[in-house]
């Protein structure tokens, strides 16, 4: 039983699955709220009644990042493993197997933008504000935070972000990458729900090859890296899998 993660899936939108933060008034992850991401996360991976995932805060605000009074609380032994476990639970939102978007509202600040990086697309309401925040509490970005910032934005707008922890309008992100579409504020998670249902009828297994093979080794030849959690073996078998469903017909060869 998850306390502040849950999962949805309504009939008004089938082939859709929500996945919900739900720890009020910001949505500060802690290690629990970690734990249960990634459970989160498994959980709509595996769902084969799910072809697309919304991440979804609420109305308000999508995450503010993470329990900074609970991190300094942790010894050394704690904060390593709490680093270990931020980490999992970004690297699970990555590696679902199937179209991501992030619906943001309000903030994603710190954790809550590496939160909203780690998935496939990015809709957000033209009066959020986002940034890479953790140096205003004399950290950095944890988890894979830097380098999926990175790969957003480039290395040195990152660098500048990261360094100055400034807070990001949502016309300037539009402009450097930070988000894909800007929506009204009332009309973001619609427009989540309309970017995933244009692949409910998909082959979910073309695009989980599709979405690895991109996520293994961006910006390189698809031979680099692997590092997705699918060894080479276990690409060469899913794509002979998807090749032969589709009857012979894809045309992006390994």
């Amino acid at each position: 039983m998850r306390e502040f993660v849950s999962v949805h899936v309504g009939e008004s939108h089938p082939g859709i699955g929500t996945v919900v933060l739900n720890r009020v008034p910001t949505n500060m992850l802690s290690r629990q709220a970690y734990r249960e991401l990634t459970s989160a996360a498994i959980e709509v991976g595996q769902r084969s009644e799910i072809a697309a995932v919304i991440l979804f805060g609420g109305h308000e605000t999508f995450c503010a990042g993470d329990d900074i009074d609970e991190l300094r609380t942790l010894d050394r032994a704690e904060a390593e493993t709490a680093d270990r476990v931020r980490r999992e639970a970004f690297d699970a939102v990555a590696a679902i197997p199937k179209p991501t978007v992030a619906a943001v509202t309000g903030y994603a600040l710190g954790a809550g933008l590496t939160l909203a990086l780690a998935a496939d697309w990015r809709v957000c309401g033209d009066n959020a504000k986002l940034g890479a925040t953790e140096i205003l509490s004399a950290l950095i970005p944890g988890g894979g935070g830097c380098v999926r910032l990175a790969r957003a934005v480039g290395a040195s707008r990152a660098k500048e972000l990261i360094f100055s922890g400034r807070f990001v309008g949502a016309q300037e992100a539009l402009e450097m990458g930070l988000v894909d579409e800007l929506v009204a504020p009332d009309g973001v998670y619609d427009a989540a729900v309309a970017w995933a249902g244009r692949f409910a009828d998909t082959s979910t297994a073309a695009i989980a090859l599709a979405k690895a093979l991109v996520d293994a080794a961006p910006g390189t030849g698809v031979d680099a890296g692997l590092d997705v959690g699918l060894d080479a073996d276990t690409q060469t078998r899913r794509y002979g899998e998807v090749f032969d469903a589709a009857g012979g017909q894809l045309g992006c060869p390994l």
